[in-house]
């Protein structure tokens, strides 16, 4: 299992594909780990190499002392980059981890070829629930918030008609360290980069979910309307629409990727 010492953490991560393409990199969502990310593995490997790592404070990546920042996650990311000699990249990343690609699109966009932010905003949801959250996982563990998580990541149809795909997720969730958890969801309440938006020189991908609850379909199309010349692709699944529509996703994002 390869790590990457990045400053005061070591960033599990997994490398697929002809070692000659170009790098994309995929940053997962709160609670999960990079296996979210296989239902893109086989169609993306095709056309690049594919570079899949556990956020800080999730999987088997370092669960250092909490709160965390979106800064913080931000500059893993470089230091993981650093660490395997890869100069620029395409980047892809779902909620928390597409918080993660606004700031490295404003702030490090000499790093990135394009970018694709899924399911996410520039803010998500209010200090009051995410202080609920944190509290509630520090003191109940993870079982306690994963099945009301789930049912707003996957629309009923979808657990209905995928009951392993649906329970690998929830394992992910239920599994996942309550500490770092807990460190990330303070980083997803205090970040807020509505003002970087316009900064971003990347071109840049916005995917939403047309049934997502956790990113209203207005908070999305706010990315896309503030980012320069942003692509814009709404898809029938609700959070995880890397998972429920999966290839409509493959197909939008390597569409975009490869124009």
């Amino acid at each position: 299992m390869p790590f990457a010492q990045v400053t005061d953490a070591r960033l599990r991560y997994e490398l697929d594909g002809p070692v000659t393409a170009p790098v994309i990199v995929f940053s997962n969502s709160l609670g999960t780990n990079h296996r979210m990310w296989e239902p893109q593995i086989a169609a993306f490997t095709r056309h690049f190499r594919t570079l899949r790592y556990d956020t800080r404070g999730h999987g088997e990546s370092s669960v250092t002392p909490g709160p965390y920042s979106n800064q913080q996650l931000s500059r893993d990311v470089l230091g993981l980059l650093d660490a395997l000699h890869l100069d620029r990249v395409y980047f892809c990343g779902l909620s928390m981890g597409g918080m993660t690609g606004m700031f490295l699109g404003a702030q490090a966009s000499e790093r990135l070829h394009k970018i694709v932010l899924c399911n996410t905003a520039a803010k998500i949801g209010t200090a009051d629930t995410w202080n609920a959250r944190i509290a509630t996982v520090q003191n109940s563990g993870m079982k306690s918030v994963a099945a009301a998580v789930l049912e707003r990541w996957l629309t009923p149809a979808y657990r209905a008609a995928h009951p392993a795909e649906t329970n690998t997720v929830l394992e992910m969730l239920e599994h996942a360290n309550p500490e770092g958890y807990a460190a990330c969801c303070a980083s997803v309440r205090d970040t807020d980069e509505r003002e970087s938006l316009g900064r971003m020189r990347v071109p840049a991908m916005v995917v939403a979910g047309k049934h997502d609850p956790a990113i209203p379909l207005a908070d999305a199309r706010y990315l896309a309307d503030q980012i320069p010349a942003a692509h814009y692709v709404e898809l029938r699944a609700a959070h995880l629409s890397n998972l429920e529509a999966k290839d409509d996703f493959n197909q939008a994002v390597l569409r975009f990727l490869q124009s």
